[in-house]
C-alpha cells in the first residue's frame, strides 16, 4: 500500500525452508532483522549504523527501535515504532518523527510470511518518501530506490541463509 507519505516501495522475497513460526521468531529479533546495518558495506558508503531496542525488543506493537550513525561525514538517525505484529504472519514499523538520512525519508517497512507446510515465502517490504528537501533530497533521486532494494533484498537473503546455517548445524 503506497501513496501519500509513501510514495515508492520495493520489496523483495526468498522462500525459506522452515516453517512460519520458526521464521517469525527469528525476524521478530530487530537486532537480527538489522543486522545489515552494522556490518560495512559499499551501499552505506563503508560506514556502519548502530542498532538499539527499547526494553520490549521491538517484539511488542510500540515499541521502539533507534538506528544512529554516520555516513559520509552526516550524523543520521532514525526512530523507528512497531505499528502491527500478528505472529507468525506479518510484522510492520514506520518511522517516528523526520528521520535523518541520506537517500530515503520517512517509511513503513515490514514483512509478511506465507506458511507453505514446513516451509515459508517470506516478503520483506518497504513504502518510503524521499527526504523533503536538501542534499539528501537529490542523493535520494539518484540512490532511493537501489538503496530499497538492498536494503529489503539483505533482510530477505540474510534471514534464509541464517536459517540455512542452523538447519546445517
Amino acid at each position: 500500500m503506497t501513496g501519500g507519505r509513501y510514495p515508492l516501495h520495493h520489496r523483495s522475497h526468498v522462500d525459506v525452508a522452515i516453517d512460519a513460526h520458526s521464521l517469525f521468531a527469528h525476524l521478530d529479533d530487530h537486532r537480527r532483522l538489522a543486522a545489515h546495518m552494522e556490518k560495512r558495506s559499499l551501499m552505506m558508503a563503508g560506514a556502519t549504523m548502530r542498532v538499539e531496542t527499547d526494553a520490549l525488543k521491538g517484539q511488542t506493537v510500540g515499541s521502539v527501535m533507534r538506528i544512529t550513525g554516520r555516513v559520509l561525514g552526516v550524523d543520521l538517525m532514525v526512530e523507528e515504532v512497531v505499528t502491527e505484529r500478528v505472529p507468525p504472519l506479518r510484522k510492520t514499523w514506520e518511522t517516528r518523527g523526520e528521520p535523518r538520512l541520506l537517500v530515503i525519508g520517512a517509511y513503513r517497512m515490514g514483512f509478511t510470511i506465507s506458511p507453505h507446510g514446513n516451509r515459508s515465502r517470506l516478503v520483506v517490504f518497504i513504502d518510503y518518501g524521499l527526504p523533503p528537501r536538501g542534499f539528501g533530497h537529490w542523493l535520494a533521486l539518484l540512490f532511493g530506490r537501489a538503496y530499497a532494494a538492498w536494503c529489503t533484498r539483505r533482510m530477505a537473503t540474510d534471514a534464509a541463509a541464517a536459517i540455512a546455517v542452523g538447519a546445517a548445524s
